[in-house]
C-alpha cells in the first residue's frame, strides 16, 4: 500500500469522512488496476471531489462529469433525451445511461452515477425529497442500478449519496 493514500478526506470540516471506504476502494483498484469514471447530478461532483480529496487518486480516478441539467446529460453523456422524458432525470433507467454514458466518454474501467432531489424542495409524491438513483457500470457491459429515499437536508443526501456511490463500487471490485 502506498502510504500517501493513508490521508484521510473531510471535504466540508463538518465530520463527513468517507476516507476508509475510499482507502478500501483505491486499494483494491490499484491492485486489479482500474480506473474510475463519475457522473454526477445531484451531488455536484461531490463523489468526484471526495476521490480526488486523496494524494495518489490519479492512479485509480480517470474523470468525473458534473450534468446537473438535463441537458449536460444529452451533451456530455448522450443519454437519450427520450429516456429522461420518459422516465425523468431522476430514475434507475437515467442513472444507468448517465453511468455507460460516463465509460462510453472516458477511458475508465467502472464507473458510477448519481441523480436525485437532494431537497429541500422539488420533491412529488411519487419521488420525494431525497429519492436518489443509482448506476454502476463495468466496461464489460454489466450495469446495475438502485433506488433509495434518504432522509435529512440537503447536505445530509448528498453526504449519503456520496456514500452509498462509494461503497457500490467498492461492492463491485471486491467481487472480481
Amino acid at each position: 500500500m502506498n502510504s500517501s493514500i493513508n490521508q484521510r478526506p473531510d471535504p466540508a470540516g463538518d465530520g463527513f469522512d468517507p476516507g476508509g471506504l475510499l482507502l478500501r476502494l483505491s486499494e483494491r483498484l490499484i491492485r486489479q488496476n482500474k480506473m474510475v469514471a463519475t457522473a454526477e447530478s445531484c451531488t455536484g461532483g461531490g463523489i468526484a471531489y471526495a476521490m480526488t480529496s486523496l494524494s495518489g487518486s490519479s492512479r485509480w480516478f480517470e474523470r468525473g462529469f458534473v450534468t446537473y441539467s438535463n441537458r449536460a446529460k444529452i451533451e456530455q453523456l448522450s443519454v437519450a433525451d427520450e429516456i429522461i422524458t420518459r422516465f425523468g432525470a431522476v430514475s434507475e433507467e437515467v442513472a444507468a445511461a448517465m453511468s455507460i454514458g460516463a465509460l462510453n466518454h472516458s477511458y475508465a474501467d467502472l464507473s458510477v452515477s448519481v441523480t436525485g432531489i437532494a431537497g429541500p424542495g422539488g420533491g412529488t409524491t411519487e419521488k420525494p425529497t431525497g429519492t436518489v438513483c443509482f448506476g454502476w457500470s463495468r466496461r464489460d457491459g454489466d450495469t446495475r442500478t438502485t433506488r433509495v429515499l434518504f432522509q435529512g437536508n440537503r447536505q445530509q443526501v448528498r453526504e449519503q449519496s456520496i456514500l452509498m456511490a462509494i461503497q457500490g463500487l467498492l461492492d463491485i471490485v471486491e467481487a472480481i
